[in-house]
């Protein structure tokens, strides 16, 4: 061997083994900060902190927080690390008892979370509580038969200990401790709904890959504490770790809301920016009574675009080349509803 090949073959060693202690965090004191990646992901959980709101503590760009934190990027840069680091590293910045992350089941904590252990209760223990709050608190989820809604008087304070304690008919979503009834869909949003998932579903199949399109009901624990828990009408989840059994723990890659009388304001105002903070790449907005689509590309953090069911929807998480036609759609509604304003 000569030296020249020699020469080459240290080198792509040495390549590897950088390579090799990236992923494992072994040189990360080397680099110059003294969390891991990991280390770094786990703490904003445990501290609570929305992506927006660490963008601001760091002044790192809310396209990079969402890129880092949601496994785009891999190898973020040494000043944004050292940025993060600074905010999340500090000592000021404890984690209270109150705030532990649960894992789905919500018997134990997710790693790196504190809670006494005295206070950890098996899953039957859980349960048997629920269905005791249940028939003591039920005083306060009055049904308004005027409504078809309830009345909550501890909104603001309501965890998920409270959400599985509703019964199962009645259909809610969780957001910051705020209980809001979820009416039953009409026809023509399920119609919609259905022909989006069929279509994502149809080019996943035909190219694989890690990710995975799901339909509602679902229940979405975004923030991953015990405060939120929404059902979007269709997604996307791209890292299959955040897949358990009962639902999705953490935030889907893309989402999509499709627009009524009773959950307009909610979906255009407070759960796109609980979905922005959570870290969702994508989002699309149905509006069935104009035939509008508002897609949304938080990743890049580019202005709205506006589409019509006569258009070819481009996906943008899968780079443009799954293309949504609701064309189709629109001519069933017609056919169905001709003398119907579709809501």
């Amino acid at each position: 061997m000569d030296e020249g090949s020699s020469l080459i073959r240290k080198g792509t060693a040495k390549e590897a083994a950088k390579e090799a202690a990236w992923e494992t965090g072994i040189d990360h004191q080397e680099r110059g900060w003294k969390m891991t990646l990991d280390e770094l992901k786990q703490r904003r959980i445990q501290l609570g902190f929305s992506y927006q709101e660490l963008s601001e503590l760091s002044k790192v760009p809310l396209g990079t927080i969402q890129k880092v934190f949601g496994g785009i990027t891999s190898r973020p840069r040494r000043e944004t690390i050292l940025k993060l680091e600074g905010v999340l590293g500090r000592r000021e910045h404890q984690a209270p008892l109150s705030g532990a992350v649960f894992s789905r089941e919500y018997q134990e904590p997710v790693s790196g979370t504190s809670f006494p252990a005295e206070r950890r209760a098996p899953k039957a223990e859980v349960r048997d509580a629920a269905a005791a709050y249940q028939y003591e608190d039920r005083r306060r989820h009055v049904p308004n038969p005027e409504t078809n809604t309830h009345e909550y008087d501890r909104q603001g304070e309501y965890t998920l200990e409270d959400y599985y304690a509703l019964p199962e008919e009645q259909r809610v979503e969780l957001i910051n401790g705020v209980f809001y009834d979820m009416g039953t869909p009409a026809s023509p949003h399920q119609i919609i709904g259905g022909d989006i998932y069929s279509q994502l579903l149809l080019f996943r199949n035909s190219r694989k890959g890690p990710c995975l399109p799901m339909m509602s009901p679902v229940d979405v624990q975004l923030d991953r504490n015990n405060r939120t828990m929404v059902q979007p009408d269709v997604i996307i989840v791209c890292d299959r770790s955040k897949i358990t059994y009962k639902g999705i723990f953490g935030a889907p890659d893309f989402i999509v809301e499709i627009l009524s009388p009773s959950t307009r304001k909610k979906d255009m105002t407070l759960k796109m920016s609980k979905y922005i903070d959570a870290g969702v790449r994508e989002y699309w907005m149905i509006d069935p009574r104009t035939g509008q689509v508002v897609v949304y590309d938080f990743e890049h953090e580019q202005i709205p675009a506006i589409y019509t069911f006569k258009d070819k929807i481009p996906v943008g998480i899968w780079g443009g080349e799954c293309k949504v036609d609701l064309s189709g759609t629109a001519e069933l509604l017609d056919e169905l509803f001709p003398a119907e304003t579709v809501e």
